[in-house]
């Protein structure tokens, strides 16, 4: 009989996929399958013409691109010397997860289908297009998917004789087991900070802990919103950039949220454990020291301050003793119950923490072996870096918007990330925060001559500090600047760098202030008001365009105003200037980045 084993890769960059990929592995144990679930770039992809059963769940970033720990996955497998049969042994099936409000909508499941059924493999399912504009969200098209999967998958591969599927009504095991050491068990020097590795170029696995040498709000103290620009030290540490680069930072959770945590749970913050892996091959988390304490574990892994998904909710109703408690939790983690989990969660944001409360006899009876199953870990933040090495050297400086916001629940919302970093005061002490460095998506021509149009409303403007500051150090002038904001009083990010840039002839401004006058004014006006010099600079010189900032309605209004001086000012028609911003986005001269 044909060894029962099932592999499921996922390509994940908010944790969804992930999640959706450890849900796979859970009904594969259920159905007796040897079964792994490994990141796409942690597996070895030469090993794949030896699979026979792969599960892909992939999620579509940003542009349409695949997420960052699939990418080199994915160049492999676009490799144009790989034989078209080099997978002709491999059954699979792709589920994607996406946004139908972007242009590109699940764009890396559909081309992985596409490649995969190239290379000669037999495709058990159509592509499955997970939605999050969906009214029950990506699991509107995961459930049904799912269950016509398990038929494909058990028609090849029959239960062993006398098993029966294991009943959803009872829990697995977890995937590590916590062995607490004696209580006057020492701590052992050291043992709570990774391992440095001298010289190697800083990573996810081995941070750097720069230090932060300046803290500063921008905006006005008035402001509704606080900007800040803020500095590291990176000095000996290997790491190099470019403009358009991204610094990844790892945050943390605040000490009276772990408290909390810590008395709801009814765990002891400094009591050390030795975490082990309950079937043998399992890896163990990477960056948690072993042994650990229960409050470096909940301080730095554990990401109790994410909404909850499902899975959680479904996790934690085996845990309870309470009537009423199991009851809602299994209707939260119902297909029919997931609107009513979206009003509790995802609407008003509520996070892990404040879900563990309005459960108190379920989340007391927690076991603590279940953590890491029950509860993601902490995900990295990307910021765009807005410095130059050529005129900051030895130094990283990020711009950043303190996120906070009301929802229906009293107390506002804020950004793990963003409120840890804004908290941090370097003049009262030092402080250190670990980061590393990655490539951007932007890339600023190589050609002295070339001129680069840069459209950064809001924050969205720090790539574009980064690239001016380093074309001035290497002597190139042609920059042009589209900023926008609310006041030129409260939130003019870096008024003064860009002005004595303008006096010192190496960059043109253009400033919107929306809020400055009657008339709402943003960037994409003050683009129609300069139609003939963006047409030549575009026509006549060249130039590379460049658009960063916030996803919602920016980047569209932008495409329009570009599409309007094609038509004005070159004479093309509609589709014809649709056509070729298209040509331009594909030849890279327009290159965009934008978040929601």
């Amino acid at each position: 009989m044909a060894e029962r084993k099932v592999l499921v890769l996922f390509g994940s960059q908010t944790g969804t996929a992930e999640d959706t990929a450890e849900r796979i592995g859970r009904e594969a144990k259920r159905r007796h399958f040897q079964c792994r679930v490994e990141a796409l770039d942690s597996y070895d992809v030469a090993n794949l013409i030896n699979e026979p059963l792969v599960v892909f769940v992939c999620a579509t970033t940003g542009q349409g691109d695949p997420p960052d720990n699939m990418k080199a996955f994915w160049r492999f497998l676009f490799r144009k010397n790989l034989p078209p049969s080099s997978l002709c042994q491999l059954d699979y099936a792709v589920l994607g997860l996406g946004d139908s409000s972007y242009p590109k909508f699940n764009f890396v499941a559909k081309k992985l289908h596409k490649r995969l059924l190239q290379l000669g493999g037999s495709p058990l399912l159509p592509v499955a297009l997970g939605d999050d504009q969906h009214d029950l969200g990506p699991d509107a098209v995961i459930d049904p998917w799912l269950l016509a999967l398990w038929d494909k998958i058990l028609a090849l591969y029959p239960l062993p004789p006398g098993l029966e599927i294991i009943s959803p009504d009872i829990c697995l095991p977890p995937k590590y087991t916590l062995h607490y050491l004696a209580e006057d068990s020492p701590c052992p020097a050291g043992a709570l900070q990774a391992p440095a590795a001298p010289r190697a170029v800083p990573c996810q696995q081995r941070p750097l802990a720069a230090r932060m040498v300046a803290n500063r709000r921008l905006t006005a103290e008035a402001h509704f919103q606080d900007v800040r620009l803020i500095e590291f030290d990176i000095a000996g540490s290997a790491i190099t950039f470019s403009a358009g680069d991204v610094v990844m930072i790892q945050p943390q959770n605040c000490p009276e949220d772990v408290q909390q945590f810590c008395q709801l749970l009814r765990l002891q913050p400094d009591r050390l454990f030795v975490l082990k892996p309950t079937e043998p091959g399992t890896a163990l988390p990477a960056l948690l020291p072993q042994p650990c304490t229960i409050r470096h574990l909940v301080t730095h892994y554990l990401d109790i301050s994410c909404v909850p998904r499902r899975s959680f909710f479904h996790l934690l109703s085996f845990f309870s003793t309470n009537h009423l408690e199991r009851e809602k939790l299994q209707e939260f983690s119902s297909a029919q119950g997931q609107e009513e989990l979206y009003s509790y969660c995802n609407r008003p944001r509520r996070t892990t923490l404040e879900a563990l409360w309005d459960f108190p006899h379920t989340t007391c009876a927690i076991p603590p072996d279940y953590l890491l199953d029950l509860i993601p870990r902490i995900r990295p933040r990307a910021f765009s870096i807005a410095s130059s090495l050529l005129a900051h050297p030895d130094r990283i400086q990020i711009l950043m918007a303190v996120v906070q916001y009301k929802t229906r629940l009293s107390k506002p919302r804020r950004g793990l990330c963003s409120t840890w970093l804004a908290s941090l005061n370097p003049e009262q002490g030092e402080v250190r925060v670990p980061l590393w460095v990655k490539k951007g998506g932007m890339k600023f021509p190589a050609d002295p001559d070339s001129p680069v149009i840069m459209i950064g409303p809001g924050t969205g403007v720090a790539p574009f500090r980064a690239a001016i500051q380093e074309r001035v150090a290497q002597g190139k002038r042609g920059n042009y600047l589209f900023f926008g904001c609310r006041q030129r009083a409260k939130d003019f990010y870096c008024q003064e760098d860009w002005e004595e840039l303008v006096a010192k002839g190496f960059l043109t401004l253009f400033t919107a202030f929306s809020r400055d006058q009657e008339e709402k004014v943003y960037v994409q006006h003050r683009i129609r008001e300069n139609c003939r010099l963006v047409w030549e600079l575009l026509s006549c010189s060249s130039a590379h365009l460049y658009l960063a900032g916030n996803a919602k309605q920016m980047p569209g209004a932008v495409a329009e105003a570009l599409q309007w001086v094609l038509q004005v000012e070159g004479g093309l028609s509609a589709s014809q200037a649709e056509e070729h911003l298209a040509a331009l986005e594909r030849s890279q001269r327009f290159q965009s980045e934008t978040w929601s």
